[in-house]
């Protein structure tokens, strides 16, 4: 009798981990990894979008802020994680940029990572302190080839949108502006706000509050139209760069792998989320469109994107070895 209760309670145990396996995704809170500091886009994106997310898997996400190396240490953290669906990555444009802009990478964008869903687009603004005396984009131009090398702009990284935005205009516009890197949004708007930098492209959401506050001054969007937020402000293009167009994106991403069910799981409620009024509406208010559509979509979207990033990147010359 004892032996036949002793069996019974082996194959209960024995039982246990099958029966944790078998539970539906998701069963545990989910990772969320933000290749940057808290404050900026893409931060922004991840935390808009978490709170319903949670609530309609049942299961708490955390945001997780990794920092460093332009978003390769995050984005290498996500791609060698176990593809359960537990770890996932709040992808931006240096998904696509990173792969032309460092000669090496511990992960390839392609191979390493499945695309989910994109889940939105902002376009960046260029931004000077109050102090600066320039009004307009051709009275900075004027400045910058008046102190050739003297005046600075900042980025949110290395082979951000932000640098590239900067870079590219420097190059249709014949400047000859330094280039000083930040980790993030946050500390760059304040090294300007304080005047330790003359320009910089940065995401409307990080930099609205700063602009609507009245300590930041719009020279120009980067986007190929003028946005709703701020109807008085050219494009740079309209302001005279003729064909200058250039945004930043988020989307998520899961390491290569994830099964399919749970990759088609977090797409559906990731839409349901970007559909919500409340939501598009936070994303609005910042400058952001909410976008959406299929896993494959996004696939050939981040594809797109590695062949016109790897363009302006051999434009300008950036390279990071």
């Amino acid at each position: 009798m004892k032996n036949a209760i002793f069996r019974c309670l082996l194959a209960v145990l024995a039982a246990l981990p099958l029966a944790a396996a078998a539970q539906p995704y998701p069963n545990k809170p989910i990772r969320m990894i933000v290749p940057f500091p808290a404050g900026g886009t893409v931060d922004f994106f991840a935390r808009v979008i978490s709170p319903k997310l949670s609530e309609a898997l049942g299961q708490q996400i955390v945001v997780d802020n990794r920092a460093g190396a332009g978003g390769n240490i995050a984005a290498e953290l996500v791609a060698k994680s176990a593809p359960d669906g537990y770890t996932l990555l709040m992808g931006s444009e240096i998904v696509a940029i990173n792969i032309s802009l460092y000669s090496k990478l511990g992960y390839d964008p392609v191979k390493d990572l499945d695309p989910v869903v994109l889940v939105g687009t902002v376009p960046n603004i260029l931004v000077t302190s109050q102090t600066f005396a320039p009004n307009s984009l051709k009275e900075l131009i004027a400045a910058a080839k008046a102190q050739p090398g003297k005046l600075s702009y900042g980025s949110t990284g290395h082979g951000t949108s932000s640098q590239l935005s900067s870079e590219l205009m420097k190059s249709m516009a014949g400047i000859h502006v330094v280039h000083i890197p930040y980790k993030g949004g946050a500390p760059a708007i304040a090294d300007l706000m304080g005047g330790q930098l003359e320009m910089m492209f940065v995401n409307m959401p990080t930099a609205m509050p700063f602009v609507q506050g009245g300590k930041l001054k719009v020279l120009g969007v980067s986007s190929g139209h003028r946005v709703p937020e701020l109807p008085n402000v050219p494009t740079i293009d309209e302001a005279g760069l003729k064909g200058f167009e250039t945004y930043a994106w988020s989307g998520v991403y899961a390491p290569a792998g994830t099964p399919r069910d749970i990759v088609s799981r977090l797409n559906s409620e990731i839409l349901k989320v970007l559909a919500m009024p409340s939501i598009r509406e936070k994303l609005a208010g910042q400058g952001a469109t909410a976008a959406g559509g299929s896993p494959e979509q996004f696939k050939k979207f981040t594809k797109d994107e590695i062949e016109k990033w790897a363009k302006v990147i051999k434009t300008s010359g950036a390279k990071i070895e």
